[in-house]
């Protein structure tokens, strides 16, 4: 029997995705399946829920237990072969809130921050001393097992995973399987969407859409790129910073505009602000999101946790898809975050974290070698890469001055503020976050 471990179960939305995909998965149908949280409540709506789905898909075949607490956490990683990382360190009131109302008082705004910026430095630091935990608890209990992350800030936290435990790892995320799609849909080339073949490869979030063809091999950017440039000009929409990344760069990258805003220096500046309204970048717009999930989640549990019918339909997340190619030996391709290794991408760093095809089967999970990224491309994942690799490095050695370095690094915030503010806002945001970070010396 398949053991499937999913920690932070409590994100009930996304248990339902992942874990009701392997419930629709053959060779999963009989699995033991251990929710892992350390919020009782909701740990038992999300428990409800999967009750449900295993009910009426899986005619109850599937075994589900829960675990609740740091105490009961090895039992729920014992003898796991695949956990499933979804927690959220901190969650909304307060950290989010901490991660984005400190900086504002230094005149630093944000749109997403979970990913770089201080908000994904912050956040980083916050979520590795658990995953430390985790990986502890798993080297004892489940020393063979996956660990597929899929917590943000992906590249950071699975570069640490790969780097400082002994841990089989890949990070997760949803935006490469719509890249391609999303962008011929937005440009009104439907029409090339079946039988399309891509190439994708960077880093997580600012993964770069290398090459795009349609089903007779005729190259589609040259379309593409008149396409996006003539949109921008024409009308207000909602990816405007990617298809300036088009005109500007030649390449469509594999994150939405409104984080890739806050990636790069070129955006968002307190001395240009109606560069905000010219490429509509939603600032605030992650504090936004969880203020409207927060009060829909009623209407939500009832969908979820109250209906004796619910159902599921399997989803493109890639755990299930990844658990069956291991199982059932079956190859599949997903776009994962490995370890640059041996130069997959030729001129990124070797520790860094990279975003590239990766083939799977009952070996494991095997990255497929890309060469050189266009030099521009691989000079944008740069100033990314040298965020998370000091972010790393502060995490590891508890250094105060490496968080310093990270957030001067780092593109948005070193463009918009002195070294001397961004010391200080470093040290506002340490004393804000109190007990939700270690010592830092």
């Amino acid at each position: 029997m398949v053991k499937i471990t999913f920690m932070g179960a409590g994100s009930t939305v996304f248990a339902k995705n992942v874990l009701g995909d392997c419930l629709s998965v053959e060779s999963l149908r009989d699995c033991e399946i251990c929710l892992y949280d350390i919020d009782v409540e909701r740990l038992r709506e999300s428990e409800l829920m999967l009750q449900a789905i295993n009910r009426n898909i899986n005619n109850g075949r599937a075994v589900v237990k829960t675990y609740l607490g740091t105490e009961q956490r090895k039992d729920a990683l014992r003898s796991a072969d695949f956990v499933i990382n979804a927690i959220q360190v901190g969650g909304y009131d307060p950290c989010t809130i901490i991660d984005f109302e400190v900086p504002k008082r230094y005149g630093l705004r944000q749109t997403i921050g979970d990913t770089l910026g201080i908000g994904g430095i912050m956040r980083a630091l916050r979520t590795i001393p658990v995953l430390e935990g985790f990986a502890r608890d798993m080297e004892e209990v489940c020393p063979n097992a996956y660990f597929l992350n899929y917590t943000n800030p992906m590249s950071i936290l699975t570069g640490y995973m790969l780097r400082y435990t002994p841990i089989k790892t890949v990070g997760l995320c949803h935006s490469v399987q719509c890249c391609s799609r999303d962008l011929l849909k937005a440009l009104g080339m439907e029409d090339r969407l079946e039988g399309r073949r891509d190439l994708i490869a960077g880093i997580n979030h600012m993964a770069w859409l290398l090459e795009i063809h349609d089903r007779n091999g005729v190259d589609l950017y040259p379309e593409i790129r008149k396409r996006a440039v003539e949109k921008n000009e024409k009308e207000k929409h909602n990816d405007m910073v990617r298809f300036e990344y088009i005109k500007r760069l030649g390449y469509y990258c594999t994150e939405s505009s409104e984080h890739n805003a806050e990636y790069c220096p070129f955006f968002i500046k307190s001395k240009y602000p109606e560069l905000i309204d010219r490429y509509n970048i939603p600032l605030d717009e992650y504090p936004r999101r969880c203020i409207n999930q927060i009060k829909g989640w009623e209407r939500q549990r009832d969908e979820l946790v109250r209906n004796p019918t619910l159902s599921h339909e399997r989803t493109e997340e890639y755990a299930s898809y990844i658990i069956d190619s291991i199982v059932t030996n079956k190859t599949y391709k997903i776009g994962g975050n490995v370890l640059n290794t041996g130069g997959i991408i030729e001129n990124l760093p070797h520790e860094a974290c990279v975003e590239v095809p990766c083939l799977i089967d009952g070996t494991g999970i095997k990255p497929c070698r890309i060469g050189r990224l266009p030099v521009q491309l691989a000079a944008m994942n740069m100033t990314n890469i040298n965020v998370h690799l000091v972010t790393i490095e502060a995490a590891v050695t508890r250094k105060k001055e490496h968080i310093y370095h990270a957030a001067m690094l780092d593109p948005h915030t070193g463009s918009e503020l002195s070294i001397d503010e961004i010391v200080r806002m470093v040290d506002d945001l340490i004393e804000a976050h109190g007990s939700w970070l270690p010592e830092y010396k």
